[in-house]
């Protein structure tokens, strides 16, 4: 390799990893990932005093006594800790203006209890108010108004206790047994998932899901911090005229060429650090709630943080690999752009402007993760796996969900790494000509003008 080209590799990568900024990001993220496992811990831990899902009127013009099943069913729900499936005297204590309030209406009262109901919410003595009447007890619809009528597990809680109990009176109407219909209507059943790959079985679905979308993330992370660092660094040099000094003695591809790479390998260190020191934190925080804490939190423990640990220990050295070259193609791809954008500005207000459509490019990739998630077979998961600009990151993505043919993994990887070759090519030229042009930014004709040029 060129000594000039070692050279700008080694200042691009040691005057960015002796910073303390470079020190504090890379520890920063470990802490958030470990704090977004432990935090439904904690949540688990403090279920039982936030249990705003009970405090509400149930407003009953049904007459037929639906309001009781309901109120039993919300208190009796296995999801609340102490709680025994079925038993709603196995519920723990709660106070008066905790529990469920039912009262018996008529369809010609209904209207003046709403308004008393709505009262009480305002005034903050209840949290909400839920309105049964004929057309519940038909399977239709129920009403709820309140507080919490934005939380989506409070609302959860609340439809499957009215799906519960309108199951009840409709059988017991068809003259099933009471107490047949209360069990077969409060059994909960507990589905795990199980990838099975080519190789074998693969351990947690949703674990290799929650996998997928943290790689996903990081590279995103990466390629804006890292790209917009690459940006800055040729601005600063083209508004200080440190530029001019540098390609009198190296070449512009050289020096571009240095930039990304030098900036490239910062950005893989710190991946590297992100994703050993989570694991191992969060493998001494799941250590620590075994020793310590109660049975609902050790068992979030090892149904969130445990499963991601599988997941991540299950990835073989052919998997890391080309992750690896995902990385790097990306990397580079959006690097190089970045460099011709600062090539091509005079400030950084043009920079930031200059720099959106790139960052498009980026938002609307990872906008579809989600989708492509749920199906990694789909036609937008493949499309979007055959775009250099979006492959990067949905591919790997893709590999951790599922297992991808051998072909596409490869004709992917080829097809980002000379999309990277033209890029480069690209921005070099645009480079070499932007870094000693000061004024107006160039439009689009000069900018083929500029990469014309011999």
């Amino acid at each position: 390799m060129d000594k000039k080209l070692l050279a700008v590799i080694k200042r691009e990568y040691s005057e960015r990893v002796r910073s303390k900024w470079f020190l504090v990001g890379t520890l920063i993220v470990p802490a958030l990932v470990v704090a977004t496992f432990l935090l439904p811990i904690y949540l688990a831990t403090r279920s039982e005093s936030t249990d705003k899902a009970l405090d509400l009127v149930i407003l009953d013009a049904t007459g037929a006594g639906l309001g009781e099943r309901v109120r039993a069913n919300l208190l009796a729900d296995p999801s609340r800790l102490g709680a025994s499936t079925g038993d709603a005297a196995a519920a723990p204590a709660e106070s008066a203006a905790d529990q469920p309030d039912v009262q018996i209406v008529t369809s010609a009262t209904l209207a003046q209890a709403e308004s008393l109901a709505t009262a009480a919410v305002m005034s903050k003595e209840r949290v909400g108010y839920l309105v049964l009447d004929t057309n519940t007890v038909a399977g239709a619809f129920a009403r709820y108004a309140g507080r919490n009528a934005t939380t989506t597990s409070d609302l959860d809680r609340l439809r499957t206790a009215v799906r519960q109990s309108v199951t009840v009176a409709q059988l017991q109407q068809a003259g099933a047994d009471p107490a047949m219909v209360n069990a077969i209507a409060r059994t909960r059943v507990r589905m795990s998932t199980e990838r099975i790959t080519d190789s074998g079985r693969g351990g947690s679905g949703a674990a290799s899901a929650m996998l997928g979308f943290g790689l996903a993330f990081v590279l995103y992370l990466a390629i804006v911090l890292h790209g917009q660092n690459v940006l800055r660094s040729v601005l600063d040099e083209k508004t200080t005229r440190v530029a001019e000094v540098v390609i009198s003695s190296v070449r512009p591809g050289t020096l571009l060429a240095g930039k990304v790479l030098g900036v490239g390998a910062v950005g893989l260190t710190q991946q590297i650090v992100w994703v050993t020191l989570s694991a191992y934190l969060i493998q001494q925080a799941m250590a620590f709630i075994a020793r310590s804490g109660g049975e609902a939190a050790a068992a979030v423990a090892s149904g969130s943080a445990g499963g991601f640990l599988m997941a991540l220990t299950g990835v073989g050295w052919e998997t890391l690999g080309l992750l690896l070259g995902f990385f790097l193609i990306g990397f580079v791809f959006y690097a190089a752009l970045y460099a011709a954008i600062g090539a091509m500005v005079n400030g950084e207000q043009e920079a930031q402007q200059a720099a959106l459509p790139v960052m498009f490019l980026l938002i609307g990739t990872f906008l579809f993760v989600t989708e492509v998630v749920e199906r990694p077979d789909g036609t937008i998961a493949q499309v979007l796996s055959w775009l250099p600009f979006s492959s990067p990151i949905i591919m790997p993505l893709r590999m951790t969900v599922i297992q991808p043919p051998l072909w596409e993994i490869i004709g992917s990887l080829a097809v980002g790494a000379v999309s990277c070759v033209g890029v480069v090519w690209v921005a070099a030229r645009i480079y070499r000509v932007g870094m000693l042009m000061y004024g107006k930014r160039p439009g689009l004709r000069e900018l083929v003008r500029w990469v014309g040029y011999r």
